[in-house]
Parts: C-alpha cells; sequence; structure tokens
C-alpha cells in the first residue's frame, strides 16, 4: 500500500516538474528580451528542477538518493537566483538595455540618483 502510494506521489510530481520545466522553456523562447527570458529559465526551471529531483527522492526510496536529492534541491534553489542576478546585471553593465516594454529601470534610477548626490 505505501510503496503504491510513493509511486502516485511520485509521478505526480515528476509531472508537475515537467510542467514547470516546460513553461520554462516556453518562456525562454517567447519572451522579448534577455531579461524575461532570464526569469522564466531562472524562476520556473529552478522549481521544475528542485520538483523532478524531488520525485528522484520519493521514487528512489533509498536514504542515500534521498538525500542526494535534497543536497541537489538545496544548491539549485541558492545557486539559480544569485547566478540569474549576476549574469542580468553584468549584461545591463556590458550595454544590453531592457526591450520597449519595460516599465521600470531599477539600475538607470539608482545610477541617476547616486549621479545626483554626488
Amino acid at each position: 500500500m505505501l510503496h503504491s502510494l510513493a509511486l502516485y506521489v511520485g509521478g505526480i510530481v515528476l509531472l508537475a516538474g515537467s510542467l514547470f520545466v516546460l513553461m520554462a522553456a516556453i518562456g525562454v523562447l517567447r519572451l522579448p528580451d534577455l531579461y524575461t527570458r532570464m526569469h522564466a529559465a531562472s524562476k520556473a526551471g529552478a522549481v521544475g528542477g528542485g520538483l523532478l529531483l524531488l520525485a528522484v527522492a520519493v521514487l528512489g526510496q533509498d536514504a542515500a538518493i534521498a538525500v542526494r536529492a535534497v543536497i541537489g534541491i538545496v544548491f539549485l534553489l541558492l545557486t539559480t537566483p544569485l547566478s540569474a542576478h549576476l549574469l542580468a546585471r553584468a549584461s545591463y553593465l556590458a550595454g544590453y538595455k531592457p526591450g520597449s516594454e519595460t516599465v521600470a529601470d531599477d539600475i538607470a534610477i539608482n545610477a541617476e540618483q547616486n549621479s545626483a548626490n554626488k
């Protein structure tokens, strides 16, 4: 009974993770500029990857596999937002401007405020 419940839960989590990864891939293909694409890839991709690793932990039914999967989830959730932020900031400083649909440009606003304070 518990084994079949774990299979159902693992399958549902696996499908949910796959849907998040699919949404991330569609976002990367459809969104207009680098920053929105990076947002889709980092948010939905991290959640999807985390859910896939959680499914591995549930379906593996081994403590060693579960521990490795949980460590992978923690690593993924800690490093993905940080790396996306650093890549976006480096892209902006290298001259890649946001798309025309962008409402607020916080880096430019902060730069204007800093130059006005000097």
